[in-house]
């Protein structure tokens, strides 16, 4: 007797890779600022790999953005730019070249409690989806400090930026929520 789950897995993996064939469509403007499509190198492979990841903010230089491992550490893009952190992301209708950067653990604390202050649902959304119990409310931002700040079992996040490590500007101290 046949069950359902196959075919369960299948349209479930088809709804989560929807958005990327939106992308190569040249339909990535729908998703305006708040998607990102990333093509990087598989680590073991060598073949491209895609993925569509939340944009958490705008980074420190032009065109640059911070994006969530929502599975943490254990995300195969995320293992895949710590091994290969030369990569193309597309925003709406731009595309780039550039560089994936790990932050350090501090700054992604703060980064993530700040989109939590803005984004508070889609937060903890993904707060659901690591099985963590956070639900957006003030205090729990430094929950979501401290979920940031683990990269065991936290919420890495990575810098995408369209320069090399030795051409980056010196960062300006961050004064308010980034944009």
């Amino acid at each position: 007797m046949r069950t359902a789950g196959p075919a369960r897995r299948r349209l479930s993996r088809a709804l989560v890779r929807a958005p990327i064939l939106v992308f190569r469509c040249g339909l990535g403007w729908v998703f305006g600022r708040r998607l990102v499509l990333l093509t990087h190198v598989g680590r073991t492979t060598g073949r491209p790999r895609h993925a569509v990841l939340e944009v958490v903010g705008r980074g420190p230089v032009s065109d640059s953005y911070v994006v969530a491992s929502g599975y943490g550490s254990r995300a195969q893009w995320y293992r895949n730019v710590v091994a290969h952190p030369e990569v193309t992301y597309e925003v709406g209708r731009r595309r780039r070249h550039g560089w994936a950067y790990p932050l350090p653990s501090t700054e992604s604390g703060r980064w993530l409690a700040e989109y939590a202050a803005r984004r508070p649902r889609t937060a903890a959304a993904l707060m659901r989806m690591l099985d963590r119990d956070v639900d957006g409310s003030p205090p729990d931002l430094e929950a979501y400090q401290r979920l940031g700040a683990d990269h065991e079992h936290g919420v890495p996040l990575v810098l995408l930026a369209p320069t090399p490590p030795s051409e980056r500007e010196p960062r300006p101290p961050r004064g308010g929520t980034p944009s």
